[in-house]
């Protein structure tokens, strides 16, 4: 149907705002969350999200099979928030995954061949500093690349700064 990307620096807005596009889609509505529940604070936020999300979403937690999850479950939905590319591609790093560039490659396909709406959240990294150690620059060079490839995938791109959605897609 339609990728959209939606993308910032964290606390800007972004899970909001895909949250509001995809209610436009109609009343079938799914969520990928792709963060994992590993401490106390971890589960509380998770759930305080889940609350903010509401009945209307269905909600997957998945952390790392997103591919799996949107060819299995997308004809079911009008619309699936995948929250967020940038978690999953952590997600991805920690447990030794090889072709990591092949798999966002696969994920954007996926993703923009589905019969619904899907609306991948990421965050911008490449805006601070150089991180001191090899993981988190390859961290942050893979997450550049991703989000490029997935806004040149998309047809409808936002940004979000300080709440505010700028459409730049």
């Amino acid at each position: 149907m339609s990728l959209t990307v939606i993308g910032g620096g964290a606390r800007s807005g972004k899970s909001r705002h895909a949250l509001n596009l995809a209610r436009q889609c109609g009343g079938r509505l799914a969520f990928i969350a792709t963060a994992r529940a590993e401490d106390e604070e971890m589960r509380q936020r998770i759930e305080r999200h889940r609350q903010e999300r509401g009945a209307e979403f269905t909600t997957f937690e998945e952390p790392l099979a997103i591919m799996a999850r949107i060819a299995t479950e997308a004809s079911r939905f009008d619309a699936i928030v995948i929250d967020c590319l940038t978690l999953w591609l952590s997600n991805m790093l920690f447990a030794g995954e090889a072709g990591i560039e092949t798999e966002c490659a696969r994920l954007l396909d996926c993703a923009a061949a589905a019969p619904s709406r899907v609306l991948l959240v990421t965050n911008e990294v490449g805006c601070g500093i150089v991180p001191e150690n090899a993981l988190a620059r390859q961290f942050r060079d893979l997450a550049g690349t991703l989000n490029q490839l997935a806004a040149r995938a998309a047809g409808e791109v936002w940004w979000m700064a300080f709440g505010l959605p700028l459409k730049v897609k």
